[in-house]
């Protein structure tokens, strides 16, 4: 049996960010790889955005980006200018065409289609039972997601970002695709944070995204119906269906570090990659990719690799906030973005601003809900 230097599970984002950095190090030449999932990336099943400075990384293989945003709830809707920043759009086929046409040209990379049954660590190594076969690592770097460490416990709160979303196209030029409907709260809450989410991706084509913050996912036939009222309320009756998309991210700061071993290291959204208070995983995930790689290289114990920073409790605050009073989704958010600039709350969300900046923010909530769950997320670090 072939002993790997590196195993990755999973060929998901996180996973194939990792695997892309180590391919483009030259420090990882001499180190074998092997990458194993059931199922080989090359469909459109992901759109991920993120908003960065014009010049970024990715730009080849981005699908659209845009100058202004849009946010807005029953008592507050602006449009704004982001400036210095983009909001950009990849699709998943473009992103695994460029990770798997890099790794293709690396001889010291292999990619293995199985099913993971279990792992464990035997001395110094790592064996993972695969359907098919067993395999032998010095390090794992599992992406896989298992969602009962977080159901069995009640510390920290836990919801999800779930969503269902259509790619229309209509027959007239209807949309300004220099804007983005980043959070439309002006549909019914019903209870909940809900709310739609709009990339016009040219003047007759765009994603509906129909998008709830909350702990339970509805009926399929929930969200299409709420996406099928937003449309005949704005006008756009007559589109033809393009492509369809649902996702379940976890919102939570549950400590998935405490999971790692010396040799095993959880990543993406199984490591806590994912941004606990809004559910985004591109630039999280492209940043933590980064970080671990420059990591690998020390050749240090990987329980050594998390460090928590002052956004892991912002983020603890937030979601204190959201999970006790789920139906103050719109009020918070639309309060965010109408006391902060724009930039202010991306460089925020991005874990990018100064300690000034970024209690600016968090004082701009409501002050009895901000107090209160201040103290439930203070009550946690005991």
């Amino acid at each position: 049996m072939k002993k790997y230097d590196y195993i990755i599970l999973g060929s998901g984002l996180s996973g194939l960010l990792t695997a892309y950095r180590m391919a483009t190090d030259t420090w990882f030449d001499d180190k074998s790889i092997l990458i194993i999932d059931k199922e080989i990336k090359n469909q459109n099943d992901r759109t991920w955005c993120f908003w960065e400075e014009p010049k970024g990384e990715f730009d080849s293989i981005l699908s659209k980006t845009w100058e202004k945003a849009f946010v807005g709830n029953h008592v507050f809707q602006q449009s704004f200018e982001m400036n210095p920043y983009l909001y950009k759009m990849i699709r998943s086929r473009d992103f695994y065409k460029l990770v798997f046409d890099t790794i293709s040209c690396k001889s010291n990379f292999t990619f293995i289609n199985d099913e993971i049954l279990s792992w464990k660590t035997i001395e110094n190594s790592v064996e993972v039972q695969g359907k098919n076969q067993i395999y032998s690592c010095n390090f794992l770097l599992n992406s896989f997601f298992d969602v009962n460490p977080i159901l069995n416990q009640n510390k920290y709160p836990y919801l999800k970002q779930h969503f269902i979303g259509w790619f229309i196209k209509t027959k007239k030029e209807i949309f300004d695709d220099s804007e983005v409907k980043f959070m439309d709260f002006t549909i019914e809450q019903d209870g909940n944070t809900r709310f739609m989410y709009v990339l016009p991706t040219s003047k007759n084509e765009a994603l509906f995204e129909y998008t709830l913050f909350s702990e339970d996912i509805l009926e399929k036939s929930v969200y299409e119906k709420a996406i099928q009222n937003y449309l005949q309320n704005v006008g756009i009756t007559d589109y033809e269906m393009v492509e369809k998309e649902k996702g379940n991210i976890p919102m939570t700061c549950f400590p998935f570090h405490k999971q790692n071993s010396e040799c095993i290291l959880f990543i993406g959204t199984a490591g806590g990659w994912t941004k606990a208070s809004t559910g985004f995983t591109f630039f999280n995930s492209n940043k933590q990719s980064k970080k671990l790689v420059e990591f690998l290289k020390t050749n240090q114990n990987l329980t050594l690799f998390h460090r928590k920073n002052r956004y892991w409790f912002y983020d603890l605050i937030l979601l204190e906030v959201l999970h006790q009073n789920n139906e103050l989704g719109a009020k918070l958010f639309g309060t965010l973005f109408q006391k902060n600039s724009i930039q202010n709350i991306f460089q925020f969300l991005n874990e990018e601003g100064t300690l000034f900046s970024d209690l600016k923010v968090m004082l701009s909530l409501p002050s009895w809900v901000f107090i209160k769950a201040t103290f439930r997320a203070l009550w946690k670090l005991v």
